[in-house]
């Protein structure tokens, strides 16, 4: 066995080019694998010293942002570009919204406060009611507060005064913005005369983000109708789309809005959407806590949701001339019967539930309702 080692040790002294002194005869006592082991591990590591100082593991890189569309809420054309956004791509920004910048910001540090709460506290004061309340990601990467518009808390001690105004202009925004979509997608909007028909939630997500390697959802997510996000910072965000991942960058002071499920089943496929919340991209946020706000205007969970087709396409039956007050609305009915239903009808809360305890990332979860 020694004299094994002694040839091995030979070998590798050939390999090295350094003239360097041979390494002490073993011993025959019992410890003698021992020294001979250490120093072959000697003469590796000098061979591993030889190596050129520009070699080294590859690092992670941030996947260059896609392009993401710049929209102004006083544009004269805006319906056309944001339906045109929405149609193509699921997702673009927003800008001259009227939401102060001061307003994200202190918002942003009551959510920092809340994530610095004791564990205890923050299942206490947020207590579990499905979707609201705290929770914490089963890897340890993070943690979520779901609220309703009001900011709802048992707790007496906080003041989430920020959140809860802030919650409230990207709701008016939201809601301006499903207004434009269902006019450019040929659909009643269901919330213009009956606002208890949405419901807005508010997802505070903090975590280690470059502790996960995979663009994965964390926090769980939940269906919606648009999502909108304050863009406080430069930082890049990764989105699930129809397409697949992109990244993009949204310009600062910009509101970011993703089309979601429930409006692509909605405008019976016309628009595209975006799964989940956007995610902030590795490596922007590294070895840093990311807290991220998003806003989903979404619907009660009593809920159906199906196709908002015009009434003589759903009942079956075929719309007579004089019923067709425009030409515009002739055509959208025309479109509709070529290409029919593409969605059924389903219960909003099961889905939901569905969509918060499953994995997004692998299968879209409205193909079980596509016809």
């Amino acid at each position: 066995m020694t004299s094994s080692a002694q040839e091995q040790t030979k070998h590798l002294l050939k390999m090295d080019s350094t003239t360097a002194a041979p390494p002490p005869t073993p011993s025959a006592q019992p410890n003698s694998q021992l020294a001979s082991s250490a120093a072959s591990a000697d003469i590796l590591s000098r061979l591993l010293h030889r190596l050129p100082p520009t070699l080294s593991l590859p690092t992670r890189r941030s996947s260059p942002a896609t392009s993401f569309p710049l929209i102004s809420l006083s544009d004269p054309n805006l319906q056309d570009l944001l339906f045109s956004a929405s149609s193509q791509r699921g997702y673009f920004q927003l800008t001259n919204h009227n939401i102060p910048s001061k307003l994200a910001t202190s918002a942003e540090l009551e959510s920092v406060s809340l994530f610095d709460l004791p564990k205890d506290k923050k299942e206490s004061y947020f207590p579990k009611n499905w979707p609201l309340g705290f929770e914490g990601d089963e890897d340890g990467n993070g943690e979520s507060f779901w609220l309703d518009a009001e900011c709802s808390t048992v707790s007496t001690e906080l003041v989430l005064a920020s959140l809860r105004e802030l919650t409230r202009a990207l709701e008016k925004v939201g809601l301006e913005v499903i207004q434009m979509l269902s006019n450019g997608a040929g659909f009643e909007n269901p919330l213009k005369e009956d606002p208890t028909r949405n419901y807005s939630l508010l997802c505070l997500h903090g975590g280690l983000d470059g502790n996960d390697d995979r663009p994965g959802l964390s926090g769980g997510s939940y269906p919606y109708i648009v999502g909108l996000q304050y863009q406080i910072r430069c930082q890049k965000y990764s989105l699930l789309t129809d397409s697949g991942w992109v990244t993009v960058l949204p310009q600062v002071d910009s509101v970011m809005v993703t089309v979601g499920d429930i409006a692509q089943v909605w405008s019976n496929g016309k628009l595209k959407k975006v799964r989940g919340r956007p995610k902030a991209c590795l490596g922007d946020c590294e070895n840093s806590r990311c807290i991220s706000m998003s806003l989903l205007v979404t619907l009660p969970s009593e809920s159906t949701v199906s196709p908002l087709l015009p009434k003589v396409i759903t009942d079956g039956i075929n719309a007579n001339e004089d019923e067709i007050r425009e030409d515009e609305e002739q055509d959208n009915i025309q479109s509709v019967c070529k290409t029919g239903r593409r969605f059924g009808s389903f219960p909003f809360d099961d889905y939901a539930w569905r969509v918060y305890h499953g994995p997004l990332l692998f299968k879209d979860p409205l193909d079980k309702y596509r016809i």
